[in-house]
């Protein structure tokens, strides 16, 4: 079943592009379909083999939604399918730990429902790319790059299901010839190729991906990137499951003094003893495949995390008395060019994108100059947190494929595994994973002299993330209080006598007026669209401390450190509770509020008047809605005809905003009190700043 090669881009005519790129869409959809056509009955898809994410129901609907969601974003379709579902199955949590997994809060749809809605797409997606207008080449701004990125983001679900899959019981897959097993095993540790560590002479290397390349890119592979790298040794084979056999029985999950601290916790809470895909056995070690079970295959990779990989390191360490550790991404780089592996795209002489076997197979097959597998078969940890190139930005449909990521947390992983099909299966590709999440992925050791320490706690570089930790949390200018704090305070005071349960904070940014709201409310909910405001305030809340950089002028920075407990607002972060979500399209459980509160958002949303409907439903009766908004509009956000007024009506009359926001509330609402503008002040560099009032409105729920 090998999976079609991710597109150029660049190359032949409009009518010769929509031929592929529906190809490539059908093979995607397909062949996503088709994995899951392994669970063994429809109870499969409800089980949650991993704790830390959804059942497999979410991701059979994810993929699916995806597309109509970004559609949505891109204003390519203004009618969505399913509201519900692209609500339920819109944000996955394989990262995300503040993401909520309350099993209350899902309430998960019949099976034969969500393949009666994949229908539905296949059929608008192949609809739209037959009638789309677009020119060559399809780049960033082309509309049919919303559609090649929901192809390339399904088949990153296409592997990360797999893993999933893997870890289910055996009573819930069903084994498929159309999903074969390499059928090469070695079972005697005499068999067992000796690794061995072969030089790798110091070289430059240059991981530049331009604005116009040919091939589809995620955001944190464009940007410049250029590194000298001094000569090491790498090992020759990845590590075998016979090799680390060596470390499980020498007691390598028992010893902490091999585990650095972030694995020594997550060691001591799992209480892990050998390889998640291996069980024991009466004899020995029975390996786990994707469908079926074998005797532990010694020459196939060993599949770990970070922490296993890292700890291995460190036996290995002390064993030969050398230093030992897992590559840098730089070093990953050297040694790919190194070895002669320089195509864009990876082919079938790889273990990679499914043109071998729907598993590993043994580390001695596949060679490179004097290294194998330096592609394929499994991923390969590296001890490089991800981190942005020169030059990056986010693409404005997606801001939070990599930037959540850039906390120090998330490591990277080269090379790609036997199911790494589309962008997976490119040089340039950079993803990263939290350091105790499991892939199929393994690693190789290197040697070489420098330690690599890996941060906890990084300083946030995004400009508008940077900005807005500021406008939050940072110093007030020219005599305007802070507006956040200012906003929570008019909630608050707006509140009088009436009850103070639940206030949800829609449009939060990067958090404080949800911590604010949390000193008069019992719960607060803080919800914002954007990931990259959602992941600074849930390390606030968490570490209680953020960092951030400040342009001061041209590449002129300072660096700037806001801690929770000098705001006064460590007590009430437990009170808080964020999440990522469109206003327009919000999960059902964020109901029943006395409070809701729309700071700046309004003339920042698609559908106004959809949010204002909404808002009816999830407001309890006597309860405020309290909105506060520039009136800024702008066509960027909001098409023309969805503004709440700012314009002439048909009569020729002026209509206000104020005026609009009134109308489109009055058959659920009362204005409560006359409306108030209250200033604000952003910095954006040393000598310019923004100076805004906005306008606050509060209305009681009739």
């Amino acid at each position: 079943m090998q999976a079609m090669s991710t597109l150029n881009l660049r190359d032949g005519s409009v009518e010769q592009k929509r031929e592929e790129v529906k190809a490539y869409f059908l093979d995607s959809f397909n062949t996503y379909e088709a994995l899951f056509s392994c669970l063994n009955g429809d109870d499969a898809f409800y089980a949650r083999p991993e704790k830390l994410r959804h059942p497999l129901i979410f991701y059979f609907g994810h993929t699916a939604t995806f597309f109509i969601n970004k559609l949505v974003l891109a204003k390519a379709i203004s009618q969505r399918i399913n509201p519900k579902f692209e609500s339920l199955f819109a944000i996955g949590v394989d990262e995300m730990s503040w993401d909520d997994l309350n099993d209350e809060n899902y309430h998960w749809p019949a099976v034969s429902d969500v393949a009666e809605y994949r229908n539905k797409v296949r059929a608008l997606v192949c609809y739209l790319i037959d009638k789309l207008e677009f020119t060559m080449p399809i780049d960033w701004e082309s509309p049919m790059w919303p559609i090649v990125m929901g192809i390339e983001h399904e088949r990153i679900h296409l592997e990360t299901s797999s893993v999933l899959i893997r870890q289910l019981p055996l009573s819930m897959v069903s084994a498929s010839s159309a999903w074969p097993v390499c059928p090469n095993c070695t079972f005697a540790e005499s068999e067992l190729p000796q690794n061995s560590l072969v030089p790798v002479k110091a070289g430059h290397v240059d991981a530049t991906k331009s604005w116009d390349s040919a091939y589809y890119g995620w955001d944190n592979e464009y940007g410049e990137h250029q590194a000298q790298v001094n000569e090491f040794k790498a090992a020759k084979f990845l590590v075998s499951n016979g090799e680390f056999l060596d470390f499980v029985e020498e007691g390598g999950y028992q010893n902490p003094d091999y585990w650095e601290e972030e694995g020594n916790r997550w060691r001591e809470y799992t209480k892990a003893s050998h390889p998640v895909f291996w069980r024991k056995a009466d004899k020995g070690y029975v390996y786990r495949s994707m469908l079926s079970e074998m005797p532990l295959p010694l020459d196939w990779p060993v599949d770990v995390n970070y922490h296993e990989a890292k700890a291995f390191c460190n036996y290995k360490s002390e064993k030969t008395g050398q230093l030992i550790r897992l590559p840098t991404e730089n070093e990953w780089f050297r040694l790919r060019d190194f070895s002669g592996v320089n195509q864009p795209v990876y082919s079938s002489e790889f273990n990679i994108a499914l043109s071998q076997y729907a598993s590993s197979e043994p580390v001695t097959k596949h060679k490179s100059g004097e290294f194998y597998d330096v592609v394929g078969n499994v991923w390969q940890w590296t001890e490089t947190p991800i981190y942005p190139f020169d030059g990056f930005k986010v693409h404005p449909l997606y801001d939070d494929f990599t930037t959540p990521t850039f906390d120090n947390k998330h490591n990277l992983i080269k090379g790609g595994s036997w199911i790494s099909t589309g962008n997976e299966a490119m040089k340039h590709s950079r993803y990263a994973f939290r350091r105790h999440f499991f892939q199929h992925a393994g690693f190789r050791y290197v040697q070489a002299e420098s330690l690599i320490q890996v941060n906890d706690l990084d300083y946030e570089s995004d400009t508008q993330v940077s900005q807005y930790s500021e406008f939050h949390y940072g110093d007030e200018y020219y005599g305007v209080q802070n507006f956040a704090k200012a906003s929570a305070e008019f909630c608050i005071d707006a509140m009088a006598q009436r009850p103070a349960q639940k206030a949800l904070d829609l449009g939060c940014a990067v958090g404080r007026s949800s911590f604010e709201l949390a000193k008069h409310f019992a719960h607060v909910d803080g919800i914002d669209f954007s990931a990259r405001f959602i992941k600074t305030a849930f390390t606030m809340q968490e570490q209680g401390e953020i960092r951030y950089h400040l342009i001061e002028e041209g590449e002129l920075t300072a660096f700037k450190a806001r801690k929770l407990s000098a705001l006064g607002l460590d007590n009430t972060a437990n009170k808080v509770a964020f999440a990522q979500g469109d206003a327009c399209n919000l999960k059902p459980q964020y109901t029943g509020y006395d409070l809701i509160f729309m700071g700046n958002l309004i003339d920042r949303v698609y559908s106004p008047r959809k949010v204002l409907e909404d808002m009816s439903h999830r407001l309890n009766r006597g309860g405020l809605l309290i909105i506060a908004s520039p009136f800024t509009w702008l066509e960027e956000y909001t098409e023309r005809s969805e503004w709440l007024g700012g314009y002439k009506d048909e009569n020729g009359e002026t209509l206000s905003s104020t005026q609009a926001l009134e109308d489109a509330l009055a058959k659920d609402f009362v204005r409560v009190k006359a409306a108030q503008e209250i200033p604000f002040v952003i910095r954006e560099t040393k000598r310019k700043f923004q100076h805004t009032l906005s306008e606050f409105n509060v209305f009681e729920k009739k």
